[in-house]
């Protein structure tokens, strides 16, 4: 009777550190590439969508009214786009001539480092696009008068009683910290549910090859 392949697959871990059988290598590695291959199409793919996306809006943003919320939103993602090319640049020094085992770790690696960084960054990521938005609707012309100023008027006619500080209302500048502060706090977790909608999959399948590999080397 045939060998399963489980069995011949036993039998290539003669090493503890290493794949010996030339086969059972082989496929080892050409399922490790396909699949990192996947996500780095997908990597770059979502880089070029932040990019597209944030000149849009820095183009709509002239368009409405509101260039300041445009051109700090802009800025702010180049950063991260900038950040994650580099990191992307790392990924490609990661040597898939090694057995598949090693290039999982050094992939696995790699994710956790970009994860890591991406997820400080979002701390201030979505602060800073919190505040990007305010910024841009309150020096808003609308019809003669910033919007922000005609607002805060409205609100002294409503509650002339309202505390003001340098003629905003306090609480108002109350809330907009307490949601700053909510994002930055949210902002790693954000991240992740963005990074497990849209990588999990491949993630998810990366993880059950390693446990595959490692199962069959002990």
């Amino acid at each position: 009777m045939e060998k399963s392949i489980e069995n011949l697959w036993k039998e290539g871990f003669l090493e503890s550190d290493a794949l010996v059988a030339p086969k059972i290598n082989n496929l080892y590695n050409q399922k490790s590439i396909h699949i990192i291959d996947k996500f780095k199409r997908m990597f770059k793919i979502n880089l070029i969508a932040i990019v597209v996306f944030s000149f849009l809006f820095l183009v709509i943003s002239f368009f409405i009214g509101i260039p300041i919320a445009g051109v700090i939103f802009f800025v702010t993602l180049s950063v991260i786009v900038i950040i994650n090319k580099k990191l992307l640049t790392d990924l490609e020094k990661i040597d898939f001539g090694v057995s598949s085992y090693q290039y999982l770790k050094g992939f696995t690696q790699w994710k956790n480092k970009q994860i890591a960084i991406n997820k400080k960054m979002s701390k201030l990521l979505y602060p800073i696009i919190f505040i990007s938005m305010i910024l841009g609707f309150w020096f808003k012309d609308a019809e003669g008068i910033l919007l922000g100023e005609k607002l805060v008027n409205e609100i002294r006619i409503s509650f002339p009683d309202a505390y003001m500080v340098y003629g905003i209302p306090l609480a108002g500048i109350v809330i907009a910290l307490l949601i700053l502060v909510l994002l930055a706090f949210f902002g790693g977790r954000i991240y992740n549910w963005d990074v497990n909608l849209i990588y999990g999959r491949v993630f998810k399948k990366l993880e059950e090859l390693m446990t595959d590999i490692e199962s069959l080397r002990s």
